[in-house]
């Protein structure tokens, strides 16, 4: 391309590193909660993040989905995002998108019980968590 060996390099990986955002960006539009479960999202963050440490810090759980929640509060700590939270409403939506995909495993590997356990906040936060993770309306 441009004769440069190194140009090429760094084109080449820049190039790499734009379609690998863009496709994790559009991956998080395809995964994301429906209708009015974003904003939900969104105001339950707290209480979330409070479930998480909980969680990650529960030795009876397995390995895999406490490794899961601890690198999922390595991404939300770290200041680098997938879309910059200056951006209005999509700068924190990817957080909560992200959060919502993680929290959907964890119900499936660890089971209702223990995240109803580990849950800091109300009755009805937990019923929206429960719409936000899938989990049976029973459960809840």
């Amino acid at each position: 391309m441009t004769g440069s060996f190194w140009w090429d390099l760094l084109i080449g990986i820049a190039a790499a590193l734009l379609l690998a955002w863009l496709a994790l960006v559009v991956a998080l539009m395809v995964i994301r909660p429906r209708g009015g479960l974003l904003r939900e999202a969104l105001r339950l963050l707290p209480d979330v993040l409070r479930l998480i440490r909980r969680l990650a810090a529960d030795k009876t759980l397995p390995r895999g989905v406490r490794v899961r929640l601890w690198l999922l509060l390595a991404y939300l700590a770290l200041p680098i995002d997938l879309v910059p939270d200056f951006i209005p409403v999509l700068g924190y939506a990817d957080d909560a998108i992200i959060v919502t995909a993680v929290l959907r495993s964890v119900v499936r590997r660890a089971g209702v019980d223990a995240v109803r356990a580990h849950w800091p906040g109300t009755d009805d936060g937990f019923a929206a968590l429960a719409r936000l993770t899938g989990i049976r309306a029973s459960a809840a």
